[in-house]
């Protein structure tokens, strides 16, 4: 969600970083139907600050399905993996579109990892 106490100018290095698409999805924000969203990796409410470092740029569908999330299972072990990081992994170690372009493909842990609702 949208952090009132996030600086405009943290706000636009963000999306500039960003390359102006969601860190999870990689949907670009001119084919998102509405706009992108400053997303907290670490979210506030598990100690997340509001610190550049902790900031990325999130379509509103992965940002609400991530919620407060940190940890999620690798369904091919049952593990317990952290949920990707768009700040400090690369997305395509993880994850690869199918052929046909409707869904998201995980290569591994961290690409199987499903976000795990409390």
């Amino acid at each position: 969600m949208i952090s009132s106490n996030v600086p405009d100018s943290v706000r636009a290095r963000v999306r500039e970083s960003a390359g102006d698409r969601c860190g999870y999805c990689l949907s670009p924000q001119r084919l998102v139907m509405g706009k992108l969203e400053i997303e907290h990796i670490i979210p506030r409410v598990l100690g997340g600050s509001d610190e550049e470092a902790n900031l990325w740029l999130s379509c509103g569908l992965c940002n609400r399905y991530k919620g407060s999330q940190t940890q999620g299972i690798d369904p091919a072990n049952t593990s317990t993996v952290e949920l990707f990081n768009p700040r400090m992994q690369v997305w395509t170690d993880h994850f690869r579109w199918s052929t046909d372009g409707s869904h998201i493909v995980g290569l591994t842990g961290v690409g199987h990892g499903r976000g795990v609702k409390a």
